[in-house]
């Protein structure tokens, strides 16, 4: 097996005595998409900012590609090729589309390149019609795809996606869906942060589970919905049931 593309190992955080995420360890690996869930509180986008350098581990070791980065600031680890969108999705407003997009691509370019790799990716996830379009007027689901266009301007190996998902309807979680395999394909991976079990599980080929920041499981999605331990901490057992009555469909 190739090595991993991100490894994370005994990563802890501590905010004075709170200890949000506790001795986290595991791999991904080039062209996975991979889960992490858990209940509110679980060090979710805590550990999210530990991987893009918003906070330096307390302890332990995150590698990209075989060189360490825990502690780096984001700019440098986006530069390296991992980066991350956001849960509050934090555009500029009164900018257009366009021009939102382009503020991902200085990160690697001149402004001229820039703004060429801003209309392509625009055009790859389907928002050229909208380029020119204030990002203030735009609906929540148009503008949780600005947000990931903007984070793939910065061109990343590995991408994280911080509830995508949310607020949007079936049919445009399956558009949703859709885009981040087919991306994956093209070259990207993905960790995947998101609420919505029934996407998630159809989404992903493994899934990451922390409670209370301790990692506890690791496993694919039929594997995770028959564990115990996190039937009881976070999916519950009416879920578990449904799922244990149908095949799991995944990527």
């Amino acid at each position: 097996m190739t090595a991993p593309l991100l490894e994370v190992r005994g990563v802890t955080r501590r905010f004075g005595g709170l200890i949000a995420v506790n001795d986290v360890t595991f791999d991904v690996h080039a062209g996975e998409i991979v889960g992490l869930i858990g209940p509110n509180g679980a060090g979710k986008t805590t550990l999210f900012n530990l991987l893009t350098g918003v906070y330096p581990p307390s302890s332990g070791d995150i590698r990209l590609e075989g060189e360490a980065s825990g502690g780096l600031k984001p700019h440098k680890i986006a530069r390296r090729g991992m980066t991350k969108t956001f849960q509050n999705v934090a555009l500029f407003m009164e900018s257009s589309v366009l021009d939102n997009v382009v503020t991902g691509g200085l990160l690697n370019n001149a402004l001229p390149e820039a703004r060429d790799k801003a209309r392509q990716i625009l055009d790859r996830v389907g928002l050229s019609a909208i380029a020119d379009v204030r990002a203030g007027d735009l609906s929540f689901p148009e503008r949780a795809r600005v947000e990931v266009a903007r984070a793939l301007c910065t061109e990343p190996k590995l991408l994280l996606l911080d509830e995508v998902m949310a607020a949007l309807t079936p049919a445009e979680m399956e558009e949703v869906i859709d885009l981040v395999r087919s991306l994956r394909d093209d070259g990207t991976t993905f960790i995947v942060v998101e609420h919505h079990m029934k996407a998630v599980m159809k989404l992903c080929e493994r899934l990451l589970v922390l409670n209370f920041g301790e990692l506890i499981a690791d496993g694919t999605p039929t594997e995770i919905s028959r564990n115990d331990r996190v039937i009881e901490a976070y999916l519950g057992a009416n879920f578990a049931k449904k799922q244990a009555s149908q095949p799991v469909e995944t990527a």
